[in-house]
């Protein structure tokens, strides 16, 4: 396995709204993998296929830094199918380093998806838990974590943000997602 590149803001593949998995195969679970060794190495606790430059409905996540309780997650074409209340916190991202803001998200968020070897799954999901998913999910919708901040916090940001997006621009973009027929 190997660590794959964060795609970081200015990479045109973070703004793209990521395809479903047809089927997960063993491509798919060796992503996976490959994603969790990128996301340790990056002191990350969740990330996104786009982030890594693959256009796909694929996230994973681990909160065990924050809830020693938890276990590492995967969710392939995952759907939030009920939301409720609210909490407000500082989130940052892999895909934007050093930049971080306030954020309202539900406090209580359910979600379906198909785990690594495509079995559904269903799963009710508080606080940290919550709160990444939703992040996470954003990223396959192409929203980053930046849209939730106030204006004056993006304004406040703007250097910054320039400086990423020159950078993010010069990535290559990664591979978008199709399934093979034979």
């Amino acid at each position: 396995m190997s660590l794959l590149e964060i795609k970081t803001f200015g990479c045109p593949v973070l703004r793209q709204k990521a395809s479903s998995v047809e089927e997960v195969t063993d491509d798919i679970r060796s992503l996976v993998q490959e994603m969790f060794e990128t996301m340790y190495a990056a002191e990350g606790i969740g990330l996104a296929a786009p982030q890594v430059g693959m256009s796909i409905r694929l996230l994973i996540m681990d909160v065990s830094p924050s809830d020693p309780e938890a276990t590492p997650t995967v969710l392939v074409n995952p759907e939030i199918v009920s939301a409720d209340g609210e909490i407000t916190g500082e989130e940052g991202c892999l895909s934007l380093p050093g930049v971080s803001g306030e954020v309202k998200r539900h406090a209580n968020i359910a979600v379906r998806a198909l785990d690594e070897n495509g079995c559904s799954v269903e799963y009710e999901l508080s606080e940290i838990h919550s709160r990444v998913a939703q992040h996470e999910v954003d990223h396959l919708d192409g929203t980053l974590v930046t849209d939730h901040f106030s204006t004056i916090k993006r304004n406040l940001l703007r250097g910054q943000l320039r400086k990423l997006k020159r950078e993010g621009v010069r990535q290559t973009p990664g591979l978008i997602y199709t399934t093979e027929t034979d």
